[in-house]
């Protein structure tokens, strides 16, 4: 493996979760498919909590390869806090960022590498055939319509974090003060040049995904509050339509009473005032509450991630 250097060639990042067993293999496919196009490499590793003991492995693996950096969090901060604490210590002039279960196959770099050309300054991996179970495909489906939905944006299921990004984009997402983090959405809003590369997706070996479907559902709602206002003019359009059905109950009541339907009146109009001013009520906290809380969350400037250990501050 080649030695790396203050500023290396290339940088390939991968968050560390529950896939112990599957580091020594990226390693050594990683060095194997880049040696040819990159003249050093850094491969940053990042255990973001993994409950299967990886931080042990990554110190032997750094220990045994120049390559190889290792960084513990000091807690699970999820997988796109660890991809920004990655980013954040890359020092690379191209950066690659895949998942460490050897589903994002390291043989396919070379071509998301060759496609950072002619301007192109992202090139994300297109898994046209995934290799994941129905639920899984399913999940990821409901995922990424969900999030459309909620931040009026086509998202492509196909791609995720698997890509190659030149160093003005790292450097701009880097320089992003959100303390919500998404990857594909913050390279995304960078509006730089991207291109889709069809790789081959392989199937798990080991572990299993970190993302249950009630996590993905979570994970969009809090991405929506995050990254659009649709949330908020959802729940605008809520109060709106209580009020507006407030308005049909009146009228009805009015027409009832009109042709001696209603004996004794003002039920029907007191029940109608209510859910109007309720819907005005729940309309404008929401509105505000939802405000307030992301203001809260980012006032507090607290770090996205926190690195209790570096293989690179121990050497």
């Amino acid at each position: 493996m080649p030695n790396t250097s203050s500023t290396p060639d290339l940088s390939i990042i991968s968050p560390v979760y529950g896939c112990k067993g599957c580091l020594e293999d990226l390693v050594e496919r990683v060095a194997a498919a880049v040696a040819p196009i990159a003249a050093s490499h850094e491969v940053i590793l990042v255990d973001d909590g993994s409950p299967d003991g990886a931080w042990g492995r990554i110190l032997e693996l750094a220990d045994r390869y120049p390559a190889v950096r290792g960084l513990r969090l000091s807690r699970n901060f999820g997988q796109h806090a660890a991809i920004s604490a990655g980013l954040a210590h890359a020092n690379g002039r191209r950066v690659v960022v895949m998942d460490c279960d050897l589903q994002d196959v390291p043989e396919e770099i070379p071509k998301l590498l060759e496609a950072l050309r002619d301007g192109v300054d992202i090139a994300l991996a297109s898994r046209a055939d995934r290799q994941d179970s129905a639920f899984k495909k399913a999940g990821s489906r409901t995922f990424y319509r969900l999030l459309g939905w909620l931040t009026d944006s086509a998202h492509d299921p196909s791609t995720a974090n698997f890509g190659a990004y030149s160093r003005k984009v790292i450097d701009a997402v880097n320089a992003m003060p959100e303390s919500d983090r998404f990857f594909p959405l913050l390279v995304r809003w960078t509006g730089f040049r991207t291109t889709l590369v069809p790789v081959t997706h392989a199937r798990r070996t080991e572990g299993s995904s970190g993302y249950s479907l009630r996590q993905l559902v979570r994970l969009a709602m809090n991405i929506a509050l995050s990254f659009s206002d649709k949330p908020l003019r959802l729940v605008v359009k809520t109060g709106l339509a209580f009020a507006f059905l407030s308005l049909c109950v009146v009228a009805l009541s009015i027409y009832r009473y009109s042709i001696g339907d209603i004996a004794v009146a003002g039920f029907t109009s007191i029940i109608a005032s209510i859910w109007l001013v309720g819907g005005a009520i729940v309309s404008s906290v929401g509105v505000v509450g939802l405000y307030v809380g992301k203001l809260h969350g980012q006032a507090k400037h607290r770090p996205n991630f926190i690195v209790a250990e570096d293989t690179l501050a121990a050497s």
